[in-house]
């Protein structure tokens, strides 16, 4: 989706606005597998992209290995296995705890100080950093 967005001409996204305003939150995985457990709330991940018809949900931290982690990885998702591969998911029931939220990556400067200004109010404020590696 972030590859859509970068290219912003797929004629059925509205969007036309880039990459450079999304940001990406991090959290440690069994830091957010704990906290469900200990809360009640379920997760799974897929092996593909979660909303298609055909995709598979894991819900044990040990089923990981079967992630495509070589297509995850990869830049280069023209084959439409590492495509689908790549498009895999965490998911947490209802909603995602703030407080899990361990950084915040943006792609500029510009974007890193309206999410600054953004979460000072917050008890709870993430480490933000520039990852430009992290978009296309």
């Amino acid at each position: 989706m972030l590859y859509l967005l970068f290219k912003s001409n797929h004629p059925d996204l509205s969007y036309r606005g880039g990459q450079e305003p999304v940001v990406h939150l991090e959290a440690d995985l069994n830091a957010v597998v704990a906290w469900a457990s200990g809360n009640g709330r379920r997760w799974a991940f897929s092996l593909s992209n979660a909303g298609a018809y055909y995709v598979q949900f894991r819900g044990q931290l040990d089923d990981l290995k079967e992630v495509d982690w070589q297509a995850v990885f990869s830049s280069d998702f023209r084959s439409a296995d590492v495509k689908e591969s790549k498009a895999a998911e965490f998911l947490l029931h209802a909603s995602f705890p703030w407080s899990l939220v361990e950084r915040i990556g943006v792609y500029s400067m510009g974007i890193g100080q309206r999410v600054t200004t953004a979460v000072t109010a917050t008890s709870h404020i993430p480490k933000i950093e520039i990852r430009k590696d992290w978009y296309f």
